[in-house]
């Protein structure tokens, strides 16, 4: 299921492995590793913030709904700690 932050995430993702591909021509290039640990956590950021949108939609999208029975409310729980176990 496609949800609205999902443009969001892809936009994160994409200006990630921009930064990461900097990295990696710095490190080709011999630049300072001041500058390389810069950029490296500019590239753990940008992935931080596309996984927790992308996190945060699906909790408030997918399991918003009540459950309608026990065998629904069990399903939502262990989709609920399965999201949970990357946070």
């Amino acid at each position: 299921m496609k949800h609205a932050s999902h443009a969001d995430v892809g936009n994160r993702l994409k200006r990630s492995s921009g930064h990461l591909q900097k990295v990696i021509k710095m490190l080709e290039e011999e630049r300072p590793c001041a500058e390389r640990a810069q950029q490296l956590h500019a590239v753990e950021r940008a992935i931080s913030a596309a996984k927790k949108t992308l996190i945060q939609d699906h909790i408030n999208h997918c399991l918003s709904q009540p459950p309608a029975n026990a065998q629904e409310h069990a399903s939502t729980v262990a989709d609920l700690r399965e999201i949970t176990r990357y946070l």
